[in-house]
């Protein structure tokens, strides 16, 4: 059994003396985890590095087996990000995030295009956090959690939308949700389909991240008795700093 296809590493592992166990995120094959020899050579420790775009051939004998990769550098993503914090973090984020979230080999071409993508806008700065927001969005879609801000799920009202459900994770007006906005989820306006040209503030950017977070980890994580990744808290932390000094400034 053998495929080629191009991929994102989502994470290595160390495994054995000088291998590593390698997770990627295929365009035609979804995600698949494989063995890497001679991980750790000088030709190969820059090519293994969660974000990185190359292409990979997956062996094995049978289909069920882990079987191994064989990589070739197509994009040095991670390298081009290391004097970004920020980015390398919303890098770390989500390629932790695709790989707890996706079910093992199936594959979601479209948001893997979408992931690659946002890799670019990683590489110039421009937009990545409501960028960022807005690929977890797709995250929850293409996994079947999706949800509807076209109008308000109390009045059907497409005005004055403010609010999130955490229940039905539809958006709620600001008149039919004042008496419940203790219970309900800001819905910051960049996020409206109306505004997605909108630039997000940095309130909005944290309120996004909340949104989306809250989804993620109890309608997609949870009942998989999983967790959101600690590199996506680490992100947020680093997003709230930055945010902070450009106040403080």
């Amino acid at each position: 059994m053998q495929w080629t296809d191009s991929a994102i590493l989502l994470s290595i592992r160390k495994y054995g003396e000088n291998s590593a166990l390698v997770r990627a995120f295929s365009r035609e094959h979804g995600v698949y985890g494989g063995v890497v020899r001679s991980a750790t050579s000088k030709t190969m420790r820059g090519v293994v590095q969660s974000g990185n775009i190359v292409s990979a051939t997956w062996q094995a004998r049978l289909q069920e087996q882990l079987g191994s990769f064989k990589l070739e550098m197509t994009e040095p993503v991670a390298a081009l990000l290391m004097q970004y914090p920020d980015r390398l973090a919303a890098l770390t984020s989500v390629c932790a995030l695709v790989e707890s979230a996706l079910p093992e080999r199936h594959p979601y071409p479209r948001l893997y295009t979408l992931l690659t993508q946002f890799l670019q806008l990683l590489k110039t700065g421009e937009d990545w956090q409501q960028h960022y927001i807005y690929l977890e969005l797709e995250l929850l879609a293409e996994t079947g959690f999706g949800l509807d801000l076209r109008e308000c799920a109390a009045t059907g009202e497409k005005e004055n939308l403010v609010y999130v459900s955490p229940k039905s994770g539809r958006a709620v007006s600001e008149d039919a949700g004042m008496p419940y906005r203790e219970k309900l989820l800001p819905l910051p306006s960049f996020l409206l389909p109306a505004n997605k040209k909108n630039l997000a503030k940095g309130a909005e950017i944290l309120d996004g991240l909340h949104l989306t977070g809250y989804f993620l980890e109890h309608w997609l994580l949870a009942p998989h008795h999983r967790k959101l990744p600690a590199a996506r808290s680490r992100l947020i932390y680093i997003v709230k700093e930055n945010n902070a000094a450009k106040t403080d400034s």
